[in-house]
């Protein structure tokens, strides 16, 4: 056993050493780490001292780091390299953790100090950073229970250990419905699909012991480019109705029950704390503040976003009849027309405009983007054991050289990964006490060639790789003090600005003409193409912003209501009082919706995509109106106010710093091109 490689890491400049790393290590490591953070925890709690910065608050912050060392690690196998131990290790820790947590936050004699630094904090005694993080300190307290008595303190940690296993049970259903549904094809049954897609679904089922046929998997990767190419309609139909089923098959995964009782749980949380509902709960900690000021965003998003998608469907229904289709659209035929109808009006593919988005290509315009906006600069790294060979591992150097953090990308998709793409860390920034280099990692699901040829992005994908690095940056610029404000600790409706900022700049021309080469030719993609590309930007912008708003308006129903008995019911009737448009779906429908019921991150809180999008869309305006996508003085003014930053002050107090104002939506409505 090796477990001493979780609980101090000896690796690569600090990273863990994955090759002393065993499965079997992960539970000895977890119950020595608890054991001693508890220990850690209650040595500050006892302590008969009068709270002080240095005698609580740092030693607070900085607690149960073997614990974090453990976790870190752990739940980055969970999510992208699970197996059956893992997942069961995780029903078993999550609910000891969940536990762990009340226990802390829920401490009469740990509040008690936290309370007598916050009314020192009123007289302006510290700093704004240390002031700002006894403030949020103080708050995060009260929201989980300090100041209920001991009948609710019990009832809401007994609630919170139920929903952190629910989470993780949810999540574990999704992988393993979308790992299990597998379609095999014959040559005869790929009409329409590009090369690059015949070739990975060619390699996905001789990796899965059926070098013959080819896979036709739920991996967004090859599931979404089949939709858009396949000119069966019946293999179409197929393909949808899986993806959209997922977590709801009436299998040993289904995910309506799940979600009955998270709902159920949440409501009573909320209303123990004294809100009115959950998303009242989870809102009081944002921006946006109430559901109120949510609704008055999304609601003429979607009406705009309606009327365009309908004049959409009509111009793809019209399109069907030319080419002799007497079906009405339907969902699995949206993305297949969708895709002609561009090729037509922009007299380009898809598929031509892959072969100028290699994967290699633009993550190295990425790191150039970087290095152009915030000086910081990106060497890979070879022979250093990571947690699966596909995954890359970079230094990051400031401009004198030195080393600033670590960086690791691990792009393709596998049966063993969920789904999607995120950004996370195993370890934060911080400058307390010894302070600490960032280790931050991206996860995609990028469709994985066969040996020896190069992985194809499309446009899409490539925003997705950026969005992810935006992510990575906002982790790797952090400049605080204190641990809980690092990175991209900050309000959950502020945490997509640096990611959706960064997303603009992969079709800068200048991006495009230097990374965006011809992968057989290496020639730049032609002027033409370009300008094409360009001009199609909001194309369909309809389809994707009612696939958005719909899953943000259904997220914040669940949460406002209280009670569910029927979540697909419940979706049909949100939908209905909507007007969803009959061809499109929710982009995420409940029963895989796993940012809102993995874990609380994103509930009645995917709304924020679009938050940030009013903000990123205003934000990128400040570079335009220089006239220079990477202008200097604006980019040094986005590193020190927005990625550097952290949680270290009020959101809405950084934005004013960085632009000089709030914006309004109409930078966004211009963006989308509604």
């Amino acid at each position: 056993m090796s477990k001493t490689a979780l609980l101090e890491w000896s690796g690569f400049e600090g990273l863990p050493d994955f090759s002393k790393i065993h499965d079997e290590d992960f539970k000895p490591a977890f119950e020595e780490a608890l054991k001693d953070a508890e220990a850690e925890i209650e040595q500050i709690a006892a302590s008969p001292e009068p709270a002080t910065i240095d005698g609580f608050l740092q030693a607070f912050e900085l607690a149960g780091q073997p614990l974090d060392h453990v976790c870190s690690v752990f739940f980055l196998r969970s999510g992208a390299y699970s197996n059956e131990l893992i997942q069961q290790l995780e029903q078993d820790f999550v609910p000891k953790l969940s536990r762990y947590s009340s226990k802390l936050m829920m401490d009469p004699r740990l509040f008690a100090k936290i309370d007598a630094l916050h009314e020192e904090a009123k007289k302006a005694k510290f700093d704004a950073e240390t002031t700002r993080v006894i403030e949020l300190t103080w708050k995060g307290f009260v929201r989980n229970g300090a100041l209920l008595d001991e009948k609710d303190k019990k009832r809401l940690a007994e609630i919170n250990e139920r929903l952190a296993l629910l989470g993780a049970q949810f999540g574990q259903h999704v992988l393993n419905d979308e790992a299990e549904w597998v379609l095999y094809l014959e040559k005869n049954d790929l009409a329409g699909l590009p090369d690059d897609l015949v070739a990975t679904m060619k390699e996905t089922a001789k990796e899965r012991g059926k070098p013959d046929s080819y896979a036709l998997t739920l991996a967004r990767s090859i599931v979404e480019p089949f939709l858009t190419f396949s000119d069966r309609r019946d293999l179409r139909q197929i393909a949808f109705e899986a993806w959209a089923k997922r977590g709801e098959n009436g299998n040993k995964n289904d995910n309506r029950e799940v979600i009955k009782e998270i709902i159920a749980l949440r409501d009573e949380k909320a209303k123990l704390l004294g809100f009115k509902s959950f998303a009242a709960f989870k809102l009081d900690n944002t921006m946006a503040k109430t559901p109120d000021n949510v609704m008055n965003l999304l609601m003429p998003v979607w009406k705009r976003a309606v009327a365009k998608a309908e004049k959409e469907a009509d111009a793809l229904q019209k399109l069907a009849a030319q080419t002799g289709s007497n079906d009405e659209l339907a969902a699995w035929d949206w993305r297949y027309y969708a895709e002609k109808l561009r090729s037509k009006l922009f007299s380009f593919d898809e598929a031509s405009v892959k072969v100028y988005f290699e994967l290699d290509k633009m993550i190295e315009a990425a790191f150039a983007t970087a290095k152009k906006l915030f000086d910081v600069s990106f060497e890979e790294k070879h022979g250093v054991p990571l947690w699966h060979e596909d995954a890359r591992l970079f230094e990051v150097k400031n401009p004198d050289g030195s080393l600033r953090g670590l960086f690791i990308g691990d792009y393709f998709a596998r049966p063993s990964k969920r789904s999607g793409a995120w950004m996370s860390e195993l370890q934060t920034e911080h400058h307390l006490g010894k302070g600490r280099k960032p280790i931050i990692y991206n996860i995609c699901n990028f469709a994985k060639p066969p040996k020896g040829k190069p992985a194809l992005l499309s446009l899409d994908d490539a925003r997705t790789l950026f969005h992810e690095f935006g992510h990575a940056l906002h982790g790797l610029l952090s400049e605080v003090k204190w641990p809980s404000v690092s990175g991209t600790s900050v309000a959950r409706d502020f945490v997509e600005l640096p990611s959706q900022l960064f997303e603009h700049w992969v079709t800068v021309p200048e991006t495009l003409k230097t990374y965006a080469r011809n992968v057989k030719t290496g020639e730049p993609m032609p002027q033409e193409l370009l300008d094409k590309v360009l001009a199609a930007r909001t194309f369909n912008g309809g389809f994707d912003a009612v696939e958005f708003t719909a899953s943000a308006l259904v997220d914040m129903a669940f949460h406002e209501g209280g009670k569910v008995d029927d979540p697909t019911e419940f979706e049909k009737k949100e939908l209905k009082k909507l007007g969803m448009p009959k061809a499109i779906i929710m982009r995420h429908r409940p029963p895989h919706f796993t940012h809102v019921f993995t874990g609380d991150g994103y509930s009645a809180g995917y709304y924020s995509y679009m938050w940030a999008e009013v903000l990123d869309s205003d934000a990128f305006e400040a570079f335009e109106e220089t006239g220079n996508a990477f202008d200097p003085a604006t980019a040094e003014k986005l590193k020190k106010y927005i990625y550097s930053a952290g949680g270290s002050r009020d959101p809405e107090e950084l934005y004013k710093a960085f632009r000089g104002r709030l914006p309004s939506p109409d930078a966004l409505m211009r963006k989308r091109g509604i």
